[in-house]
């Protein structure tokens, strides 16, 4: 372990604002795809500090970097085998502490990703566990007796296939693993684990992150019972975390997650946390009442600033109707709370391809995300209108893909690397002839050098709207209220003190036109394509078009 550095220097560029993520936009970097500094086809840390310039440049203000720990890679830095040292793939500490610097330097806050309800089945903790029954940490992790007739102990199933328990013939029990085998869960039942787990977070805000992106945080505690989980009908299987081949879907996951002692471990993270001004996004995986946790998590000060919201990671494009409804639920099951939006992460399908939308729509959809009350976590490469990446199963990386191939192709089409240079090798992101995924071809028209020397572009669209959010406070912190749609349009306010914006997308290709509201409004957004009202007390949308005012 190396000394910590000084970050004071780096940290005099960023203000101290303990809300700074209200409203935040993030930007999340897959660090296997993002940059490759030195050739060996997987990027890494010294690749991300060098292209944060670019990151910064799109008025983003903080980054989230999927996991770069020790790790034996089995689910790609999610099964952690050592959680306060960095995997060689990536680099070192030092190599960290630039990142962390860089990017201060640059304005950005750092959110890492955290993943604490389970581990490698490598990691040191684990290995002492499964040594015996009655050793140090024997109950760090969930371990159970088979039933009489050597069946597991309970229903419940693994969100990669089969059942969520591995027999282990050491201690000749059962463990729990909600993901991979190699992935087991740790019992936060056991106030030492939880100790052990707060001094990981302490170790790196003490290095200077700003705050985590807290993976599978609702999976952190169980029933203790280990009661059966009920099972769905088909009308009510809801496929979020799971696709819907999977039957995982088929269960009312009631007792193998979301438990109530989940909130007594987060609030003690929180208190941590609010020594260092430092945030957390909560990744909830919920099919069933994913809204309602939302608010129990992020409501007051007490538990987790913001949620990362599934609502929008749909698989069918939203309309102005669905949008609504959102709201509307927000209001009613989540008041309160605070929701981080995003449309593509590194576990779906991109949004263009997923939505099967034309450009204009996507540009309406960024520009109606920066509208919308909470915070946004963009992903890398949608900025520049990426597609998802077609592979072939040889290609396939990803545990989960071969596993349901090919009715689900798992998530490397949204891994694959980053395009920077057409006219480079791999796109400018790696020297080596065979990066870990292969550079899509398709991307490779819609690199960044290419886009930002038209500003008609994609990734000009994105800057854009993001300085249009942070131009307008209440966009970013601001009241939503009068959530209506009419056909296809959607409409909204947005208040803040004395600025009232109005907010209205035709989320449809064709034109449309709808009465103006009332008073006196002034046209903003014209960037961003916006219409304004016209004299004939209308507002009228071209296809896929937004109309925002400002209130005189």
């Amino acid at each position: 372990m190396t000394e910590m550095p000084d970050m004071s220097a780096a940290n005099r560029y960023l203000k101290k604002d303990p809300d700074w993520w209200r409203g935040a936009v993030i930007y999340q970097i897959y660090p296997r795809s993002f940059q490759d500094s030195n050739g060996d086809g997987v990027g890494d840390l010294l690749g991300i500090a060098q292209r944060l310039p670019y990151v910064a440049s799109l008025g983003v203000d903080a980054v989230w970097i999927s996991p770069f720990f020790r790790s034996p890679m089995h689910d790609f830095g999610y099964d952690v085998s050592d959680y306060c040292d960095v995997d060689p793939m990536f680099g070192t500490l030092s190599d960290f502490d630039e990142v962390i610097h860089s990017a201060h330097m640059l304005g950005l806050k750092v959110l890492m990703d955290l993943v604490m309800s389970h581990s490698s089945i490598e990691h040191p903790w684990f290995r002492e566990s499964r040594s015996s029954r009655d050793n140090p940490r024997a109950n760090w992790y969930v371990w159970a007796d088979a039933k009489p007739d050597g069946t597991p102990p309970n229903n419940w199933l693994s969100i990669f296939g089969g059942s969520s328990w591995q027999w282990d013939p050491t201690r000749c029990q059962y463990y729990l693993h909600n993901f991979l085998t190699e992935q087991p869960d740790m019992n936060f039942h056991e106030p030492a684990l939880q100790d052990a787990l707060l001094d990981v977070a302490k170790f790196w805000l003490d290095r200077g992150v700003d705050g985590f992106r807290l993976d599978t945080v609702n999976f952190y505690t169980h029933d203790k019972q280990l009661r059966d989980n009920p099972p769905l009908a088909p009308e009510e299987r809801n496929p979020i975390t799971a696709p819907a081949v999977n039957p995982y879907t088929w269960q009312n996951h009631l007792y193998d997650k979301t438990q109530p002692e989940n909130l007594d471990f987060l609030a003690r993270l929180r208190a941590l946390m609010n020594g260092y001004d430092a945030a957390a996004v909560g990744e909830i995986g919920e099919d069933q009442r994913g809204l309602e946790v939302l608010g129990d998590y992020t409501r007051g000060d007490k538990h987790l600033h913001m949620s990362y919201a599934f609502e929008l990671l749909s698989d069918h494009a939203p309309t102005a109707a669905y949008i609504k409804q959102v709201m509307d639920d927000v209001e009613e099951k989540a008041p309160g709370g605070w929701a981080c939006w995003a449309f593509s992460n590194h576990d779906v399908v991109r949004h263009i391809t997923r939505w099967n939308i034309p450009e204009e729509a996507a540009r309406l959809y960024m520009t109606l995300m920066m509208c919308l009350r909470g915070s946004a976590c963009l992903y890398q490469g949608e900025e520049l209108g990426l597609p998802e990446a077609v592979l072939s199963f040889e290609d396939i990386q990803d545990p989960y893909g071969k596993r349901f191939w090919p009715a689900f192709k798992g998530r490397d089409g949204s891994r694959t690397p980053m395009v920077w240079d057409g006219n480079a090798l791999n796109g400018g992101f790696s020297s080596n002839m065979k990066p870990w995924l292969p550079v899509s071809h398709d991307h490779l028209s819609r690199t960044v050098a290419d886009q930002e020397k038209d500003p008609l572009a994609m990734l000009h669209h994105y800057r854009r709207a993001i300085a249009f959010r942070h131009s307008h406070a209440a966009l970013k912190t601001g009241a939503i209220s009068e959530v209506c749609c009419e056909g296809t349009v959607l409409t909204f306010r947005r208040c803040l003190d004395r600025e009232e914006l109005f907010c209205a997308f035709n989320i449809g290709d064709a034109p449309v036109t709808i009465e103006a509201p009332a008073g006196r409004w002034h046209q903003v957004g014209g960037e961003l394509g916006s219409a304004g009202p016209a004299p004939d007390g209308k507002l009228h949308f071209g296809r896929w078009q937004p109309v925002l005012a400002l209130k005189q």
